[in-house]
């Protein structure tokens, strides 16, 4: 896919979630996508490449707006900053690597989402469950066993 649709493409999603196409917007939705889980600054970090206006709070107000638009899913694992990632509407689940903190993608565990579901909702209608695996990546597991 060409820089040009990337771009018209981000703009369509933009538009279909009812949000005005700006500038901040189509930067912060293109740095995100397709890159795994970036943290406030590191989405700032690679906007400011091409836009080094645009200031820290823009990049957090604009997450926010696309994360409640559901462009993007906003995870917070125990004892690390928010994380932005495009991959949305799969109710995927996350590993995270106790002495890196890398993290990624696992797919549900069983069946279709929620893929869990409690003994008791309480009256509740689950719609998603989170669930953040925890150990060591490949990379940490070699270092530790050198």
């Amino acid at each position: 896919m060409t820089t040009d649709e990337i771009r018209d493409a981000a703009a369509g999603h933009l538009r279909s979630a009812g949000l005005r196409v700006t500038a901040p917007r189509l930067a912060i939705l293109e740095a995100v996508t397709g890159n795994g889980h970036l943290d406030a600054d590191a989405v700032h970090a690679r906007v400011g490449v091409d836009h080094p206006g645009i200031p820290l709070q823009t990049v957090y107000n604009v997450l926010a707006d696309l994360n409640a638009a559901g462009l993007l899913r906003r995870i917070e694992p125990a004892g690390s900053a928010a994380l932005y990632e495009s991959r949305i509407g799969d109710n995927h689940h996350h590993i995270v690597c106790t002495r890196c903190s890398a993290v990624a993608d696992v797919d549900c565990i069983v069946g279709q989402a929620p893929c869990l579901a409690p003994s008791d909702a309480g009256g509740f209608v689950v719609h998603t469950a989170e669930v953040t695996f925890w150990g060591l990546c490949a990379s940490c597991r070699q270092e530790a066993a050198a």
